[in-house]
């Protein structure tokens, strides 16, 4: 049974920059820079039949190429952190194509998405990890900005079992549509 979600993948320039926030929290299991993607839909574990129906539906997805910056880090656990990210800036057009990927799951007959859809890169997981650690550590790190990259495409990956953070595979890749050229008023030639 294959393990499934769809999501981003990172530039390499985007990718040296996030490999560089790697390490100083004791017991982080730091992704690899070649694992590093923003998840936009979970669809989790699924037979071979299911998988081949979403890799097809996902083939009607049809929205316009655009520009994302990731920025900021943070954690998620409150009290107990289970992993270190780097955040994307609020986008429009990420957050509508999530929103059809996800409607387009449900339609499908797969469960909703219990969480909200919060846009990041997983840099580390964390087990046993100290609060004040992974503070510490963000502290050094909060101003984190690099340089925006174009999304062309989106895919569809697979991962091991109860292996988080990789490797990963991509099964199926998704082009997004060039954004349509700006419409020019028209000029008027005055004699």
């Amino acid at each position: 049974m294959p393990r499934l979600f769809t999501a981003l993948e990172i530039p390499q320039s985007a990718a040296l920059s996030l490999s560089l926030l790697r390490g100083g929290v004791p017991g982080a299991r730091w992704i690899d820079r070649e694992n590093f993607h923003i998840t936009l839909r979970f669809i989790g574990d699924v037979d071979h039949r299911t998988a081949d129906e979403v890799a097809n539906a996902l083939d009607r997805v049809r929205r316009q190429q655009f520009m994302l910056t990731l920025s900021g880090t943070g954690f998620f656990g409150n009290k107990k952190p289970h992993s270190i990210w780097a955040g994307v800036q609020p986008q429009a057009e990420l957050m509508t194509l999530q929103s059809d990927l996800e409607r387009l799951c449900q339609r499908m007959g797969l469960p909703a998405e219990p969480r909200k859809f919060t846009p990041h890169v997983t840099l580390a997981r964390l087990k046993n990890a100290r609060v004040d650690d992974v503070v510490h550590y963000l502290t050094g790190r909060g101003d984190f900005q690099a340089l925006p990259f174009p999304v062309t495409k989106f895919v569809l990956m697979s991962s091991r079992d109860s292996v988080g953070g990789g490797p990963y595979v991509v099964e199926e890749e998704y082009p997004l549509m060039m954004p349509l050229p700006a419409r020019v008023a028209p000029v008027e030639l005055r004699p």
